[in-house]
């Protein structure tokens, strides 16, 4: 393993590796996944998330994989994104939610999700959620890259400067 390093220079690859003789339990652990409003809030979307990106936990350099807990207020819509550098897979664990993603082929697949429920968005595909329901509905997210990256697409065509000269 290689326990990220935050005081040293990052690379191309992601952090630099801590000494392994600095190394301890407490790289390898997160708390706070329990928490409803967690360390990523939008008021705009009514969605928080508690991030466990390697940002997070150093224990997560180069380990491929990272997590997250979701919470959509009632009414919240997580509008349609990617992750151009990972797949993902959702568990609902408590309330309702209507996922959907875009394949390649433009097909639409659209799904309500119930407490025990979990879906796969393969990478790089637009996906979204929406909770219709009376309940705040929360989830745990699981992402195969350390640090997913996300990419609103309205945001990426209606925000961006595509139209400056």
């Amino acid at each position: 393993f290689c326990v990220a390093d935050y005081t040293a220079p990052t690379n191309p690859a992601g952090y630099s590796c801590k000494n392994p003789e600095n190394v301890t339990i407490n790289d390898f652990v997160f708390s706070g996944l329990n928490v409803p409003n967690g360390n990523n809030t939008n008021s705009i979307f009514k969605v928080s998330f508690t991030t466990v990106f390697v940002a997070q936990l150093p224990g997560l350099n180069g380990q491929g994989l990272s997590l997250a807990r979701l919470v959509n207020e009632v009414g919240a819509v997580l509008p349609i994104h990617t992750h151009p550098g990972a797949s993902e897979t959702l568990l609902v664990l408590e309330g309702n939610l209507t996922v959907g993603f875009i394949s390649t082929n433009n097909t639409v697949f659209l799904k309500p999700l119930n407490p025990g429920d979990g879906i796969l968005f393969p990478q790089g595909l637009p996906h979204f959620h929406v909770n219709e329901g009376n309940t705040p509905a929360a989830a745990i997210v699981h992402y195969n890259s350390p640090n997913p990256a996300f990419q609103f697409i309205d945001f990426s065509l209606f925000s961006s400067d595509l139209a400056a000269p």
